[in-house]
């Protein structure tokens, strides 16, 4: 009759694979930690476009999105909050010369007929990139896959 338990040998076997397990599973998860930062701050940024749109349409009256490129950050009308995107993400804004706050802030403006001065912003990290685009006479919020300029 045998007893019941494992081998030496088993026990070896199974730590080895957890070894391997160890050494290569934390570097995956951190390489996809990028890819998900930016895909949550785009969608953050579509969330915060399509807020100031609605509340020019309800309010009936103009409403903005300002993004400081340098402090990583941007403001909503109607909201005192101050909404931060992760540092280790590129930020490019694209849009109206009137909504140009300087060198390194943008805005991108909605009016109570749904309309806007449209443009895009544009957030990369390495190799992937998203535009967060604004149709200019529809006020339309996408978010577009785009090759992040070198």
């Amino acid at each position: 009759m045998r007893d019941r338990g494992f081998t030496l040998l088993e026990l070896i076997v199974v730590m080895a694979l957890m070894a391997i397990l160890m050494t290569v599973v934390p570097p995956m998860i951190s390489s996809a930690l990028p890819g998900t930062q930016l895909k949550s701050a785009s969608r953050e940024l579509a969330a915060g476009l399509r807020y100031a749109r609605n509340h020019a349409l309800t309010v009936r009256e103009e409403a903005t999105l300002t993004v400081d490129v340098e402090k990583h950050s941007f403001q909503i009308t109607g909201r005192k909050k101050n909404y931060a995107i992760p540092a280790n993400l590129k930020i490019e804004i694209l849009t109206a010369e009137s909504e140009t706050l300087g060198e390194n802030i943008g805005a991108i403006r909605f009016f109570p007929d749904g309309g806007s001065t449209g443009g895009r912003i544009t957030l990369s990290y390495g190799e992937r990139g998203f535009g967060v685009d604004v149709d200019w006479l529809t006020g339309k919020v996408r978010i577009l896959d785009v090759e992040p300029n070198s």
